[in-house]
């Protein structure tokens, strides 16, 4: 299927690896010019070569901290007009909520919810103005069915689903969809680096508590980021434009309710 989006530009955060890279690689497949950003600059400019290797595609590479409001100004700068935006950023530690800091509320609320909105603010207008425009904030199915010990990542990207649910609404008109997409378990290295953990305190090999637990998954594995990133594309082509404001669960069936 063609997606019907090539030529168009798109900013993907958090793109160096897992689902952000998975995301990019797909629109880039589809002829989508990117703007990728992430911390660490070799690790970032390593996926944008692999990236324009595979696809041709025009890849712009910005290290830097999207949290702040440089890092936001340093990549809405190279991407220009923006057609395409996929919001994500890394989750907060978990915890227990006793131990947590007003300081550790508003990183969290930062990162997981203030700076989507923000990103979305900047480019939303010109994507009305265009008649086009596309949304993803990749966020959890924590949103859906809350993890006890990540209330941080519960709060703050529920927050976020909240605003969406309204803005969403308004902009569906002008051909510009703003939907989440909630990952449950992907083969990633914030999943493998909690895996190991939870190992470590089972008195279990890393190998043997991974398999046990992608097994209780009803698809019997963990997902991964290549079909992540083709679900992600999808949601940002031109055939998409009735659906917004949802949020869509992609987990192997993990998350049990019917709503």
């Amino acid at each position: 299927m063609d997606l019907g989006i090539k030529g168009k530009k798109a900013v993907v955060c958090a793109a160096s690896k897992g689902l952000g890279k998975g995301s990019a690689l797909a629109l880039a497949r589809e002829g989508v010019d990117l703007v990728i950003n992430s911390r660490t600059e070799e690790t970032l400019e390593a996926t944008a070569d692999e990236i324009r290797k595979e696809t041709g595609a025009n890849v712009v590479a910005v290290a830097c901290d999207i949290t702040t409001p440089e890092g936001r100004a340093a990549v809405l700068e190279a991407a220009g007009d923006v057609d395409i935006l996929v919001n994500n950023a890394g989750g907060p530690p978990p915890g227990n909520f006793r131990d947590w800091t007003p300081e550790d509320w508003h990183k969290a609320l930062n990162a997981n919810m203030i700076t989507p909105i923000e990103l979305i603010k900047a480019t939303v207008d010109g994507m009305i103005d265009r008649k086009f425009g596309r949304v993803v904030n990749i966020t959890s199915a924590a949103v859906k069915s809350p993890i006890p010990i990540l209330g941080l990542s519960n709060g703050a990207r529920t927050g976020l689903t909240g605003f969406i649910a309204g803005l969403s609404r308004e902009t569906v008109a002008h051909n510009v969809t703003i939907n989440g997409l909630l990952p449950g378990p992907f083969d990633t290295d914030r999943l493998r680096g909690n895996l190991k953990l939870q190992a470590e305190k089972a008195g279990k090999s890393y190998d043997e508590f991974a398999a046990s637990q992608a097994a209780v998954n009803p698809a019997g594995r963990f997902g991964n980021a290549d079909e992540f990133g083709a679900f992600c594309a999808f949601m940002c082509s031109a055939h998409a434009g009735f659906m917004t404001g949802q949020n869509i669960v992609l987990d192997g069936g993990a998350y049990r309710g019917t709503l």
